[in-house]
């Protein structure tokens, strides 16, 4: 792992405030799984998110921090090369929307480890479908990032 871990810039977190939105009311995402917040799937004070569970802003906010927190690690424990803040705030969004486990997987990951940056941006464009349908607002949300990642 690099020395000093990455943080998200401001531009990243505006990203994924924009694609995320706020929901204080819980919901159902496209992928089926309950969602509040800014695309928040934990647990909210120990408790799992369920139809009809509502938060303040405030409470959205300290949860998209918290989150930022965990998808931030998993990129600086993930990727082996160097990266600018842009290239960071990018794949900390996907790893946000896609999760740690998908990035890991990726050929996305793969491309960037071997040191290929334009072929790992290639990929980000293939990550825009949930339950195998593709999804508008993925499509731009992938096309976003990569033009963050591909920013210097």
């Amino acid at each position: 792992m690099k020395a000093n871990p990455m943080k998200t810039n401001d531009t990243g977190i505006r990203l994924i405030k924009s694609f995320e939105g706020c929901k204080l009311t819980a919901y159902q995402c496209p992928a089926k799984k309950w969602t509040i917040g800014y695309g928040h799937t934990g647990k909210v004070d120990g408790t799992s998110i369920t139809k009809g569970m509502k938060i303040t802003e405030a409470k959205a906010i300290e949860l998209l921090k918290v989150d930022l927190i965990s998808f931030e690690k998993s990129v600086n424990n993930l990727v082996k090369v160097n990266l600018t803040e842009n290239q960071f705030a990018a794949l900390v969004s996907f790893t946000y929307n896609v999760g740690a486990g998908n990035l890991k997987r990726s050929t996305l990951l793969r491309k960037l480890n071997a040191g290929d940056y334009i072929g790992a941006a290639a990929e980000f464009v293939k990550w825009n479908k949930a339950g195998g349908i593709v999804l508008a607002g993925l499509t731009r949300r992938r096309k976003e990032e990569q033009a963050l990642f591909m920013l210097s």
